[in-house]
C-alpha cells in the first residue's frame, strides 16, 4: 500500500491507497485538506468561517463558497433535527472552553452564560440555491469542528474514485472513511477504540466495505479539574459539557458527514433518544457506551463486528 501521514486539520491524518503506486494522489489528497482547513477552521485567520466571525458589526450577509454552503446546510439540518442539542453557532462556547492549552480550567460561570446566551442555530440564515449566509444577530459566530473532517472525508473520497482508485482507507484523526473494500475484496477491519485507553487499544473491531466509521467521547479532548472530567462536547443549553451518562458514540454510515455529525448528536440526545434518532434512519449504525461501561449497538449494527 501507498500511505502518508501529517497533521492537518489540528490532528494526524493518514490516507492509504491499496490499488495504486502513483504518489501524485497523496500529494493532491493533502492539499485539498489544506484547502478545507483554509475554508472551515475556526482559529485560521486566513479562513473563510474565521473571517465570517470576526466579521464588522453592522455587516450581516455573505456570499459564501459552495462549500461552506453545503457544510453550514448539513450542520443546520442537524442542529434542526436535534432541537438544538447540536449546534453549530457554538463557537462562543467551544472558544471559550480551552481544551488544548497547557493548563485548561473550567472557564468562570459568568463568562459560560454570557457565551451561552449567544448560541442559537436559529440566528444563521442559509439561502443554498445562491449560497448566501445571514447573521440575524451580531453576536452569533459557527464552529464546524463537528462535522468538518467528515465532510473532507467525503470530498476526498470523491476525488479518489474519480482517479481511479477502488481501495483506499482515509483516516482523519479517528475519523474513518473506508474506499472499496481490500484489494482481495475482503472488507477492512477498523478498531473501536476503548475509552480513556491507549489509542491502540480497542473494545472491538468492525468489517466494513465503503462505509464510514465515527466515534465522539468524553476522552478525546478533555481534563479533570477537582476530581471531575470535562470534555469538548459542550450542552449548548447549559454551557458545560454534556453529562448524561454516556462516555463514547459510535456511527457507521456511508457517508462521514453524516457519521460526523450524528455521532455528536447521538451524544448529546443522550442513550435513549439518541438510539431512537439512528434506528429511525436507513443504513446508520451505532455503537453507545455508557458511564458503566455497557455497551448498545443499534438494530443491524452487530453484524459488523469481526468475530475472532
Amino acid at each position: 500500500p501507498l500511505s502518508r501521514s501529517d497533521f492537518l486539520l489540528n490532528t494526524f491524518i493518514t490516507i492509504t491507497l491499496y490499488d495504486t503506486d502513483d504518489a501524485s494522489i497523496l500529494d493532491d489528497c493533502f492539499s485539498l485538506c489544506k484547502d478545507y482547513e483554509n475554508l472551515f477552521s475556526k482559529t485560521l485567520e486566513t479562513s473563510e468561517i474565521y473571517k465570517l466571525n470576526h466579521r464588522e458589526p453592522e455587516e450581516q450577509t455573505f456570499t459564501v463558497s459552495a462549500d461552506t454552503a453545503a457544510l453550514i446546510e448539513k450542520g443546520l439540518y442537524y442542529s434542526r433535527l436535534s432541537g438544538g442539542a447540536f449546534d453549530i453557532t457554538i463557537e462562543p462556547l467551544s472558544s471559550l472552553w480551552n481544551f488544548s492549552g497547557t493548563s485548561p480550567s473550567v472557564p468562570p460561570a459568568e463568562a459560560i452564560e454570557e457565551a451561552r446566551k449567544k448560541v442559537d442555530y436559529k440566528k444563521l440564515r442559509l439561502d443554498g440555491t445562491r449560497s448566501t449566509l445571514t447573521f440575524l444577530d451580531p453576536g452569533t459566530s459557527i464552529d464546524l469542528g463537528a462535522i468538518a473532517k467528515g465532510y473532507i472525508a467525503d470530498q476526498l473520497k470523491a476525488y479518489l474514485l474519480d482517479s481511479g482508485v477502488e481501495s483506499a482507507m482515509i483516516n482523519l484523526g479517528g475519523n474513518v472513511l473506508c474506499v472499496g473494500s481490500r484489494p482481495d475484496g475482503t472488507p477492512f477491519t477498523v478498531g473501536l477504540q476503548k475509552p480513556f485507553a491507549d489509542r491502540n487499544e480497542t473494545f472491538a473491531q468492525v468489517e466494513v466495505s465503503d462505509l464510514s466509521v465515527v466515534a465522539s467521547g468524553v476522552y478525546e479532548r478533555h481534563f479533570v479539574e477537582d476530581g471531575k472530567n470535562y470534555h469538548h462536547i459542550l450542552d449548548p443549553s447549559t454551557g458545560y459539557p454534556y453529562d448524561n451518562g454516556l462516555i463514547s458514540v459510535t456511527i457507521l454510515s456511508e457517508r462521514s458527514v453524516d457519521g460526523d455529525a450524528l455521532s455528536t448528536t447521538c451524544f448529546s440526545l443522550g442513550l435513549s433518544r439518541g438510539m431512537e434518532l439512528v434506528e429511525s434512519m436507513d443504513g446508520v449504525y451505532a455503537c453507545f457506551i455508557d458511564e458503566d461501561y455497557q455497551i448498545h449497538y443499534s438494530d443491524g449494527m452487530e453484524k459488523f463486528l469481526r468475530k475472532d
